[in-house]
């Protein structure tokens, strides 16, 4: 089995939508170590983050931050290390636009 460390999804989704920011490929896994959240606006701003494993609609247990806020044009780290199997999806909203997202972590295929 071989890993590649790599950048998983970037994001800036429309405001209030749900985004797939990543989804593991068919035959793969992954290890999700960081996702970096930019918030671009003058203003605070909230933003969710869901696994919802094998791509299943999102619902209330899926979320792992839920309307976190995060201060006008600043950022936020979060280290997760949270492992994922093929089809997972990692899904992001913000209730604003210009919002960034940015996903790192290891595939093994």
């Amino acid at each position: 089995m071989a890993t590649a460390y790599k950048v998983l999804g970037q994001s800036i989704p429309t405001f209030n939508t749900s985004n797939n920011l990543y989804t593991v490929p068919a035959g793969n896994s992954a290890v999700v170590s960081t996702l970096n959240v930019c918030n671009l606006n003058a203003t605070n701003v909230t933003f969710r983050l869901a696994v919802c494993p094998g791509g299943a609609a999102l619902a209330n247990l899926h979320y792992i931050a839920y309307d976190t806020a995060i201060q006008a044009q600043d950022s936020i780290g979060l280290t997760m290390g949270i492992t994922l199997a093929a089809a997972d999806v990692v899904r992001v909203l913000s209730v604003a636009g210009n919002v960034a997202f940015s996903l790192f972590g290891s595939e093994i295929y």
